[in-house]
C-alpha cells in the first residue's frame, strides 16, 4: 500500500471551478473520505486520483511518483463505482478474477486468489452463482472482491453503499470497516453520509464549493467544526448556531446572550471577529430553571432513550438533546444553560471559527 498526496489541485471546465487547488495527504494504510454535499467537487477529485479525470493542475503523488497525468491503467489502484458493475454474463468466479485475466496471471494463481479473496469477502459459497441472482449485499461484495483481488496500491470508492437500503448499508458499513483493518488498505472513500464517514474514516476532508472546509479524524471534526459549513454538515440534529451579534473583546470568558452570561472556550489570538455566531450541540445544551437565557418549548422528537426538543428563543430556534425521562410540553417556558468548554464561536462574515473547544470529551454524546 502506499501513501497517496495531492498538491494544489485544480480541476476546470470552461469557466467552472470544480476543485480549487487542494492540497491533502492521506497516509499509508488509512481509511480517508472525502464528505461533503453533492456538487462540491468530492467525486471529481476522487477520479483525478485513479486517472479517470486529469488535472487542470497540481500534482498527485502514489508511493512518491507523481502520477497526475497518467492514464488510469498506469497507476496502481482499483475503483469501486456506485453502480456496481458486475458482468452479468459471468458468475461470481469470473467476475471477480477478470482483472487478473486480462494481466494474464496463470490459471491457477487466479484461482487460488479468487477463492481467498472470496472466502475474505464471505462470498466463497456464492463462486459457482450467477451475479444477476445476487442481492444487493452480496454484488457489492463481489465488486469489492473485483478491486481486492488485484492487490492494489490504493482502493478508490465512490459511494460504493448508495444503491443499498438502509439495512444493508450499515451492515456494509461494518463490514468494510472490518475488511479495512484485516487488509490494511490505503482507501479514498467519496460519500455524502456523515453517518457512512463518521463511522468508517480514520481521517475526514469535508469538502464544501470545491474546497476542503476541514481535515481531520471524526471526533476533531465533530467536536471542534473549523467552520459553519462544517458545523451545519456534521451532526444529526446538526450544531446549534445562534447569532448573538457583536464583536467579542479579547480575553473575554464570558458572553452576554439576551440577559444572560454564557461561558465561553479561550480566544484563538489571530482570529477576531466583527460579528459573533454561538454554536452548540443539542447534547452540550441543559435545561436550567434558574437560567436567565429562556425559550418556549415548539416540540418534541423521541428516539427511543433520548429526545430532541425543539425550543424558540429571541435568536431563532435551538435543538436540545436530554433524556427521554424528563417530560416537557409545547408552549412550556424553559431556561437553557451551555457548557462553556464544549462551544464554538463563529465569525459570522468569515463562517470560520474563532474559538472551539479545548478538549476531546469521552462522553460528548456522540452524534
Amino acid at each position: 500500500m502506499a501513501e497517496i498526496r495531492v498538491e494544489n489541485l485544480r480541476k476546470a471546465f470552461g469557466d467552472f471551478i470544480a476543485v480549487k487547488d487542494q492540497s491533502f495527504t492521506i497516509p499509508d494504510g488509512s481509511f480517508f473520505c472525502l464528505l461533503g454535499p453533492s456538487g462540491c467537487g468530492k467525486t471529481t477529485t476522487l477520479r483525478m486520483i485513479a486517472g479517470l479525470e486529469l488535472p487542470t493542475s497540481g500534482r498527485i503523488l502514489l508511493g512518491g511518483e507523481d502520477v497526475a497525468f497518467k492514464r488510469a491503467s498506469e497507476r496502481d489502484i482499483a475503483f469501486v463505482f456506485q453502480l456496481f458493475a458486475l458482468y452479468p454474463h459471468m458468475n461470481v468466479r469470473r467476475n471477480i478474477g477478470f482483472p487478473l485475466v486480462c494481466q494474464n496471471v496463470p490459471w491457477a494463481e487466479i484461482k487460488t486468489r479468487v477463492e481467498e479473496t472470496a472466502k475474505l469477502l464471505r462470498i466463497d459459497h456464492l463462486l459457482d452463482k450467477s451475479v444477476s441472482g445476487l442481492a444487493g449485499g452480496d454484488r457489492q461484495r463481489v465488486a469489492l472482491g473485483r478491486a481486492i483481488v488485484r492487490r492494489p496500491l490504493a482502493f478508490l470508492m465512490d459511494e460504493p453503499l448508495g444503491t443499498l437500503d438502509t439495512e444493508f448499508r450499515d451492515l456494509m458499513c461494518e463490514e468494510l470497516r472490518h475488511l479495512h483493518d484485516r487488509i490494511k488498505a490505503t482507501t479514498v472513500y467519496v460519500t455524502h453520509d456523515q453517518l457512512e464517514a463518521m463511522s468508517m474514516a480514520d481521517h475526514i476532508a469535508i469538502m464544501n464549493s470545491g474546497r476542503v472546509e476541514q481535515l481531520g479524524t471524526p471526533q476533531e471534526i465533530y467536536d471542534r467544526p473549523a467552520t459553519m459549513f462544517v458545523a451545519d454538515f456534521v451532526g444529526s440534529p446538526s450544531m446549534n448556531l445562534i447569532p448573538v451579534g457583536d464583536r467579542l473583546a479579547k480575553g473575554a470568558k464570558t458572553l452576554a446572550v439576551s440577559g444572560a452570561s454564557i461561558a465561553i472556550p479561550e480566544m484563538r489570538e489571530d482570529a477576531p471577529a466583527e460579528e459573533i455566531v454561538l454554536g452548540a450541540r443539542p447534547e452540550h445544551i441543559r435545561f436550567d430553571d434558574a437560567s436567565a437565557y429562556r425559550g418556549e418549548v415548539f416540540g418534541t422528537e423521541y428516539l427511543g432513550t433520548m429526545q430532541i426538543v425543539t425550543v424558540k428563543v429571541p435568536q431563532g430556534r435551538v435543538k436540545v438533546k436530554v433524556p427521554a425521562s424528563l417530560h416537557v410540553k409545547s408552549g412550556e417556558q424553559v431556561g437553557l444553560t451551555f457548557l462553556g468548554d464544549r462551544l464554538s464561536l463563529f465569525d459570522k462574515g468569515s463562517g470560520r471559527v474563532i474559538r472551539s473547544a479545548l478538549h476531546d470529551a469521552q462522553a460528548s454524546g456522540g452524534m
